[in-house]
């Protein structure tokens, strides 16, 4: 899922393209994109553009009139740019969004289809499509210790819950927690105030050198190669490769659709943690240790 630095990048990208331009018509090749009706979709066409910003996850257009379309990507969500008037071909295309400077293009992989579209007049109905975390960019640091200690959750669900910080998702969550030194089933109520700092500081540090980063490799390009797992990450999709800092090898949990990698090293002082599913699986033989899961055969 395209998190905080993808959408960033997209953003300015788009900012650059359509800003001042017209919004000539919106096409939609899946009627399921659009969920909202009113204002109807129509009501966006002939406005200009005023701006691009990121809502969380989404990328949002600013239009006249105080009219906003709202994109989010969830997880094969991609956006491309094309010559005007560009043709929806494949099953992947969604919906085509036409400007007077260039085509916008919404594609989404595999069966599941769930990017969304949302069509909102107003700030007020804008901000309702926000789940209300803080945004991890700007917060100061007693809004961030307020925020990630308001309940009791490990460390990689509060990171990743939108309702606590914005933007952050499944993979930026891993290489975040790397940088910090910080288990990702760690309690957040249980860290002490240089670990809430630590964190705060490699929260900050992890997206924005991303965000740079994947700026610099669009080189001014419409960004294209957009995904969760990236050469240069330290963990995240790095199973049992070897941590950068420490060459153990990278463990991961898996829950669900998604997993959680870390170093057992650097993040659990050497304790591997367990898997529910394999570790109830393996019982007395599952690994505590790096050790332990070095000497196995």
């Amino acid at each position: 899922m395209p998190e905080l630095p993808d959408v960033d990048v997209y953003v300015a990208a788009l900012d650059a393209r359509v800003k001042g331009a017209t919004l000539e018509s919106v096409r939609l090749k899946s009627p399921f994109l659009l969920r909202t009706v009113t204002p109807p979709l129509h009501a966006v066409e002939g406005k200009q553009v005023t701006g691009v910003r990121r809502l969380g996850k989404r990328v949002v257009l600013a239009l006249e009139d105080d009219l906003y379309l709202a994109i989010h990507l969830m997880i094969a969500g991609r956006l491309h740019w094309k010559p005007r008037g560009a043709k929806l071909a494949g099953k992947l295309a969604l919906a085509a969004f036409d400007f007077s400077s260039g085509t916008l293009t919404l594609t989404e992989a595999g069966t599941k289809k769930r990017a969304s579209l949302h069509v909102v007049a107003g700030e007020t109905d804008l901000a309702a499509l926000s789940r209300g975390g803080v945004e991890p960019l700007d917060v100061t640091l007693d809004d961030f210790s307020a925020a990630l200690t308001r309940e009791n959750r490990t460390l990689k669900r509060a990171l990743t819950d939108p309702a606590i910080f914005s933007g952050i998702g499944n993979a930026y969550s891993d290489e975040i927690l790397h940088a910090a030194r910080l288990s990702p089933t760690q309690l957040t109520r249980n860290l002490d105030h240089a670990e809430i700092a630590r964190l705060r500081d490699a929260v900050r540090g992890t997206l924005t050198a991303w965000r740079d980063r994947l700026a610099a490799e669009a080189g001014g390009e419409f960004p294209e190669k957009v995904t969760a797992f990236r050469p240069g990450m330290a963990v995240h999709g790095r199973y049992k490769e070897p941590c950068p800092a420490c060459g153990a090898p990278v463990q991961r949990i898996v829950y669900a659709e998604n997993e959680a990698n870390y170093c057992a090293r650097c993040q659990t002082g050497g304790k591997v943690l367990a898997d529910r599913a394999l570790s109830r699986l393996l019982g007395k033989d599952w690994p505590r240790t790096l050790e332990e899961l070095e000497r196995r055969p």
